[in-house]
């Protein structure tokens, strides 16, 4: 009997190891599976500059590395094999996914220096982007922006993310407008 009960311990306690090993890698997938942008990249963000700094004299920040996020308003193909994305500017939360948010928090246009396909970077969809600040572009030097009296920060990009949302077959959310080709959905989402 007492031999019985210590093979039961001995499972219980080897059962026990695998749970928390089991426990501990999923918090490590979860912790550095979650963010978007690579580590190396993130490591020269300078997270003391703000948006606001920015965006009151961009020359004087060029050179400078940001990770900024926010909602595409449009895509425009560049004659030069490169791409120009007009993005407004939310916060972004701790996955570095962008937070919707009721103010208005800016805009700014992003240079990816390849052609993207603007079928896949279109109005609605949410961004990522990690990269240099490169000066500023006035509204009115291109007429496709949408705001001719608006000063764009630029940013050339060394990392972009598009966020990508599914929705459930039987969602229990309402549909709500303004979130691109997925109105019904339960922030679930694929990287």
């Amino acid at each position: 009997m007492i031999s019985r009960l210590g093979e039961l311990r001995r499972r219980n306690s080897c059962m026990v190891n695998r749970v928390h090993l089991f426990g501990s890698l999923i918090l490590f997938c979860l912790i550095f599976g979650c963010v978007v942008i690579s580590q190396d990249l993130r490591s020269k963000v300078d997270s003391s500059l703000t948006f606001e700094e920015v965006f009151q004299n961009p020359w004087a920040y060029k050179g400078k590395t940001v990770l900024w996020g926010g909602e595409i308003i449009q895509t425009l193909p560049q004659k030069d094999d490169a791409t120009v994305i007009e993005v407004l500017r939310w916060p972004l939360n701790w996955r570095e996914a962008p937070q919707r948010t009721v103010s208005f928090h800016g805009k700014f246009l992003v240079l990816v220096k390849s052609r993207l396909d603007p079928s896949h970077y279109k109005r609605g969809k949410e961004i990522t982007v990690a990269g240099e600040i490169e000066g500023e572009i006035q509204g009115k030097e291109d007429q496709r922006l949408s705001d001719n009296t608006y000063r764009y920060p630029l940013v050339l990009s060394q990392e972009l993310h598009l966020w990508k949302y599914y929705s459930y077959p039987y969602s229990s959310v309402p549909a709500q407008p303004g979130r691109g080709e997925y109105p019904h959905y339960e922030r679930f989402t694929w990287y």
